[in-house]
């Protein structure tokens, strides 16, 4: 996630320092960011001059001081292992002044288990950015219990000038809204592959030309009203007794697991991928649809 942040960042003009622990990583981080923007010039979305000065605008390093000097913000996007971020917390408590802003990208950890980590617990806040982080709209933005009114307010006068889309929580909770909204969905998924209503191929069109397609421009609140909220009653109150409430993933998923078919990155999971080619080739579109995606949603009405 962190090198489409560092992108974001750099094409609206920010200067942007990128850390990680090793040279071999910023390198890999800087490939990957150019690439992303040779998509961009090949949709048409930005010219050769952009991606230049967007490289420009960014600088790596191994060392934290030196990432952090001059900086008013600051993003963690490390594992999502508490231990590495507040070990990484601690030293940027060291070397920060008290009014940085600290911002994690997590949505696996509360607000109130972050700010264990750290003395000056005001000034942290859950910047949740989406993968592809640097085509993805959406960031979600949640404060602390002490989180000054106008560190939020600037935060996401921010995020917009990067031409982000953010959305403040009222209150913190596990896996925020997008993803709670997203595992409620992948849960019913799931048992509808374990209990073979359809394969996965067909399952996944239910979505996108069915739901996914009317969600693109309007969500799952105002589709009720469209439809009508006593509609929607009849439609909640019959299905929820039939719908799935496992906890755990259905045991074929879980045998995959053991067995090393995790997606993409292995070669197969829920569908087979021939070689990294495939695969390669898979991303490429996903992410050329979305930027296009971008561009419609995006036009003036």
């Amino acid at each position: 996630m962190g090198h489409g942040i560092a992108q974001i960042f750099a094409q609206a003009r920010f200067h942007v320092s990128l850390y990680d622990i090793s040279d071999a990583i910023l390198e890999n981080a800087l490939s990957r960011i150019s690439q992303n923007l040779d998509m961009l010039i090949e949709e048409s979305s930005i010219n050769e001059q952009i991606k230049v000065s967007t490289l420009e605008k960014i600088s790596t390093t191994t060392n934290l001081v030196e990432a952090v000097e001059g900086s008013s913000f600051v993003i963690e996007a490390v594992s999502e292992k508490l231990n590495i971020k507040f070990q990484l917390f601690k030293q940027l408590e060291e070397v920060v002044t008290d009014d940085i802003v600290i911002a994690s990208n997590t949505s696996t950890f509360s607000i109130q288990q972050l700010a264990e980590g750290l003395q000056k617990s005001d000034r942290l806040i859950i910047t949740h950015f989406f993968n592809p982080a640097h085509l993805v709209p959406l960031v979600e933005v949640v404060k602390g219990p002490n989180t000054p009114q106008v560190m939020i307010e600037n935060t996401v006068e921010m995020l917009k000038k990067i031409g982000k889309q953010p959305i403040v929580l009222k209150k913190g909770l596990p896996g925020l809204i997008a993803n709670r909204l997203q595992a409620a969905l992948v849960r019913e998924a799931f048992y509808l592959l374990e209990n073979d209503i359809a394969d996965a191929k067909d399952i996944d069109l239910a979505i996108t030309a069915g739901p996914g397609f009317r969600w693109a421009f309007i969500g799952p609140l105002e589709t009720a009203d469209f439809g009508g909220l006593d509609i929607w009653k009849s439609v909640v109150e019959n299905l929820s007794p039939l719908l799935s409430k496992e906890e755990k993933i259905p045991a074929s998923i879980e045998e995959k697991i053991q067995c090393g078919q995790l997606g993409t990155k292995t070669g197969s999971g829920l569908f087979q991928y021939c070689g990294e080619d495939e695969v390669e080739n898979k991303l490429r579109e996903r992410d050329a649809n979305f930027i296009r995606l971008g561009k419609i949603k995006n036009k003036p009405l």
